[in-house]
């Protein structure tokens, strides 16, 4: 019987992307099977995002386009995991539509599915500046300092979890919470899911604004540290 996908993509305001992506990441879904979906999810922009997806759906027949209130990235991370977990999916990818991932590392995920729960991407060699490198590197010693684990890119947007693997912490996951992926991957590493992390390439946004600044990062941080204490807590 044939496995089928669902990729995840978000969308905020990305209309200089957003064919691009659709593009790209279609093909990687067609090569997965007949009844594997990308699924990108419109969170409420104010530009022609979702008009453009409604008009590409015609030419590509294994997109579904959904748009909904905004949110913010964590929440629309969520939102399209449970769409794909209601829809039976036996594998769930997530990655961003800014264009800074490659479906080119897509493949050799797919071809070691069947070895690990989940597996995530390494962002090697970063292109989108230093600030979010120290960024990164911050997230990892708190996560260290909160849980006592050692993530090695606990908030990349590339990752391919197995459903039922997926299934069993997402209703962990406090609603509207910012930084969801984060939050899962220490699950996953806490509770020794089969897990792994492999290198991938990682450019510059491709196109438009981050919607996300220093100043936004720093107050999600700040949030965090206090949410993740009080889930540390909670922890068997």
């Amino acid at each position: 019987m044939e496995e089928n996908l669902f990729i995840i993509i978000p969308a905020f305001n990305e209309q200089e992307n957003i064919r691009k992506t659709v593009e790209e990441w279609h093909g990687a879904v067609e090569k997965t099977g007949k009844s594997s979906r990308l699924v990108i999810i419109d969170d409420g922009s104010k530009d022609d995002t979702y008009k453009i997806l409604m008009d590409m759906k015609e030419r590509f027949q294994q997109l579904i386009a959904i748009t909904k209130q905004n949110s913010g990235h964590g929440a629309t991370v969520l939102y399209g995991y449970r769409y794909a977990l209601e829809n039976g999916v036996d594998y769930v990818f997530q990655t961003d539509s800014d264009g800074q991932t490659s479906s080119d590392d897509f493949y050799g995920f797919w071809e070691q599915r069947k070895s690990f729960e989940v597996i995530i991407g390494k962002r090697n060699k970063r292109q989108d500046g230093l600030s979010r490198v120290f960024v990164s590197k911050t997230l990892k010693f708190v996560l260290f300092c909160i849980f006592k684990i050692s993530v090695s890119d606990a908030n990349s947007p590339f990752r391919l979890m197995k459903a039922e693997t997926l299934k069993k912490y997402i209703d962990k996951i406090p609603a509207n919470f910012n930084l969801a992926n984060v939050l899962l991957s220490v699950y996953f590493v806490k509770y020794k899911e089969r897990i792994k992390f492999i290198p991938i390439s990682f450019k510059k946004r491709q196109g438009g604004i981050n919607s996300i600044n220093i100043g936004k990062i720093f107050l999600i941080a700040k949030q965090a540290v206090k949410d993740f204490t009080n889930i540390q807590k909670g922890m068997v």
